[in-house]
């Protein structure tokens, strides 16, 4: 019995010796193989990674006119393995000219891994960024007093004028986000946030380099390891050339002082945007610097919302200007003919319906009912086209089809351009009616989107690109605000045409239409002009004021320019679209105002909407 009782004992012990062997190898194995913070520490005393940054890709506009470049800045980087202790925190304080507090909430968000990911004691991290020359000079004197911390040489982004902020965007430190989205980036470096900054932050930022450092027992650097052997070179961003004229944004800018809503440009027979004006807008120049986050809270609290940039994200019923689509559609569908007219008893009226409209003449075809901004005409066309059984076999066939038309023309989802943040807008189509009214509908249910009212939404991108693709008598190119990349080719997607399902011959109906709103219609103000001017205004029922809308194009038979201008509570397309409309047509053809369009120009900057409320 002894002898079972001590061979079990034996086998105990045996086992309990071979347990603490294996678990003193597992934590070898961890120290020495799996984990790196030994290595980080031998590495860190031995070797200084210096990262080199490059420059940033500038940023012209189309004539080579330069919008955005790079200044000199300095970061303060720290080693917080090296600085730990040894450091006189009131002279390192007043070297930088900050508060004992701010010392302490820099070193806390520095060290904290879940706004920091990237933080390790024996790597360098960022403890202050983008001082100017002079605070960097003061601090360089005394820099040898504090063990651990180190300068940075880097570049901050500097905007030339304070126009164009939507279109530029503006650059700030990644968030944790940005570096677990990329490896390319730690903590401490900077990111474009808006704008082309955003869209093409691989294109502007460039390649980092880097230079390793050898340096004695004592941390002081010894000069290259290797002479430079595995040292990197930075790569510089590429440059941009914007598609944007600066003297026409600059105009279109000066228009909408004072005013809220949208100016939006395009080359036709390109797509190069050519102006984007959201209007209230605010300085680039308050977006970069130390400055940059106090200034972008401030904005971002400003009721009237500078930071939202209405070209590409305002959803607004485009109101007559979407008349255009109609009478393509229902021209290309064979439900009217260039000769058919409609009666208009000042306006809609049909089975106790009734949608006004103002005074003209009656009956019209499609080219004057255009001219005149007709709401009868284009009420009784979608009537006519919903309710044509025979030829769609039902309401929601016909409706569907409507809608491809919309959708073809650019209407309906993202038109694709180059910057952060664009909406689709609404385009109905049966399953949302079938919806909303349990399947009973017909055309007089939803007749006020013939007109470009009810539930069609659109931006004041998509309706400048409609003005476009009317322009080319019926295709378009995604609009795009950068025109040349260095070095590489411009994006396919802003190359290709699209077409859409209307005819040919029922865009040349349509031109002869808004030829005929320019000389005597609703746009009868661009008469004036030496060019042919085309033109549809636009008059948008809003809860308070209507909104005054224009979509146009110039000259007629060889188009340079389309133009939509939406002003919120601006009352008649011809109150504020039209003439600002002409005006920016004007400024880009010719290249300059006449005398008497500068003192126009004038009397519509000085001129202030009264917006009453501040809920907006």
């Amino acid at each position: 019995m002894k002898d079972f009782e001590l061979e079990n004992r034996r086998f105990v012990i045996g086992g309990v010796a071979t347990l603490i062997v294996v678990i003193y190898i597992i934590r070898l194995f961890m120290l020495q193989i799996s984990s790196d913070d030994y290595k980080k520490s031998a590495d860190s005393n031995a070797f200084l990674k210096k990262i080199d940054f490059p420059s940033r890709g500038v940023i012209t506009d189309r004539n080579g006119k330069l919008l955005v470049f790079n200044q000199p800045a300095y970061d303060i980087m720290v080693v917080m393995n090296e600085a730990r202790g040894r450091l006189d925190t009131l002279e390192f304080c007043q070297a930088l000219n900050i508060t004992r507090e701010e010392f302490d909430r820099r070193m806390a968000t520095m060290q904290d891994r879940s706004r920091n990911p990237g933080y390790s004691r024996f790597t360098q991290q960022m403890f202050m960024g983008q001082l100017s020359d002079k605070d960097f000079s003061v601090f360089q004197e005394k820099m040898y007093r504090f063990p651990g911390f180190y300068v940075q040489r880097r570049s901050i982004r500097q905007y030339q004028y304070p126009y164009a902020a939507h279109v530029l965007g503006d650059v700030a430190e990644v968030s944790p986000a940005d570096i677990e989205n990329d490896d390319y980036y730690q903590p401490g470096d900077y990111i474009g946030k808006s704008g082309v900054e955003r869209s093409y932050e691989r294109q502007l930022r460039g390649e980092k380099g880097v230079k390793i450092l050898l340096r004695d027992a004592h941390g002081r650097v010894q000069g290259s390891y290797r002479n430079g052997a595995l040292d990197r070179r930075p790569k510089p961003g590429r440059n941009l050339t914007l598609a944007i004229d600066y003297n026409l944004q600059v105009l279109g800018e000066r228009l909408m002082q004072n005013k809220i809503g949208s100016i939006v440009a395009i080359e036709p027979k390109t797509g190069e945007v050519l102006c984007m004006v959201s209007s209230p807008t605010y300085d680039p120049r308050l977006m970069t610097g130390r400055q940059r986050a106090k200034k972008h809270i401030e904005l971002s609290r400003n009721v009237w919302k500078p930071l939202y940039n209405r070209s590409i994200m305002g959803l607004y019923p485009p109101g007559s200007t979407f008349k255009t689509s109609q009478g393509l559609t229902f021209l290309s569908e064979g439900i009217i003919t260039p000769q058919t007219a409609y009666s208009c008893y000042h306006g809609f009226v049909f089975k106790g319906l009734r949608v006004g409209c103002h005074g003209h003449g009656s009956p019209l075809p499609l080219v004057p009912a255009l001219s005149t901004s007709c709401n009868g005409f284009f009420c009784w066309g979608l009537y006519h086209m919903i309710g044509a059984k025979q030829k769609y076999g039902s309401v929601q066939n016909a409706m569907n089809t409507w809608r491809d038309y919309m959708v073809s023309m650019g209407f309906g989802y993202k038109l694709g351009i180059d910057l952060p943040g664009e909406k689709r807008g609404l385009i109905p189509n049966a399953q949302f009616y079938d919806k909303a009214y349990k399947g009973s509908w017909n055309g007089l249910t939803i007749i006020s989107i013939s007109i470009g009212q009810g539930e069609v939404l659109l931006t004041p991108l998509q309706i400048a690109n409609l003005g476009a693709t009317i322009a080319n008598r019926g295709y378009y190119y995604t609009p795009h605000v950068v025109r040349k990349v260095q070095g590489e080719p411009l994006d396919t997607a802003f190359t290709r045409k699209h077409y859409s399902k209307a005819t040919r011959e029922s865009y040349d109906y349509v031109v002869q239409g808004m030829r005929a709103s320019a000389l005597g219609g609703t746009c009868h103000e661009l008469s004036r002009y030496d060019f042919q001017a085309c033109g549809k205004t636009g008059t948008a029922q809003n809860k308070g004021h209507d909104h005054s809308v224009f979509m146009g194009f110039a000259p007629m038979d060889n188009p340079k320019i389309a133009v939509a201008v939406y002003v919120e509570n601006g009352g008649w397309g011809a109150t504020y679209g039209v003439p600002i409309g002409g005006l920016i047509m004007e400024q880009y053809i010719h290249g300059h105002l006449s005398e008497a369009s500068e003192k126009k120009a004038e009397t519509i900057q000085n001129k202030v909407i009264n917006y009453g409320s501040t809920e907006r």
